[in-house]
């Protein structure tokens, strides 16, 4: 396996993208979302290894998943390329699909929406319940949305 494959988190990308996430997050909600100051490369690699979810999408019609920390990876039972090609819908039950979509369209109007609950399902069919997630939206340099993101701490399997 490549380093890239490995470690995600040492790619440029992937550290641009993260100031995104963590900057996009404070603007909307006021709040850091990691209690930690320091370089882009050692805030990427704390995004990378914090012990809650961190998930995003592109901003395609059918939006695939671009970033995921190591706790998402786990809990989606997904390797770096396996979640970086997944259409974001997959993420949930095909009956909480439609819930799962009026909430993110309630972020793309508002900026970022919280308390969300819901159920969703691993690549390998395994549900797992989440709760109090924030789903915001994630902004570029020019304060453009280029997707979104969620994060939450609490999840059960079912």
């Amino acid at each position: 396996m490549t380093e890239n494959i490995l470690y995600p988190w040492k790619q440029e990308t992937i550290i641009n993208y993260t100031q995104r996430l963590l900057l996009s997050y404070k603007y909307w909600t006021g709040q850091s979302l990691l209690n930690i100051d320091g370089t882009p490369e050692l805030m990427t690699q704390a995004l990378w290894k914090a012990p809650f979810v961190v998930a995003s999408h592109s901003m395609e019609e059918t939006p695939i998943l671009n970033y995921g920390n190591r706790q998402a990876l786990y809990l989606w039972e997904m390797s770096w390329e396996q979640f970086t090609r997944t259409p974001s819908r997959e993420t949930a039950k095909p009956s909480e699909r439609k819930d799962r979509q009026l909430l993110l369209t309630q972020a793309k109007t508002q900026g970022y929406v919280s308390a969300h609950p819901g159920i969703r399902i691993s690549s390998k069919g395994r549900e797992f319940s989440i709760s109090n997630a924030i789903i915001w939206n994630v902004l570029d340099e020019n304060q453009q949305q280029c997707g979104q993101a969620a994060t939450f701490q609490q999840w059960k399997y079912i």
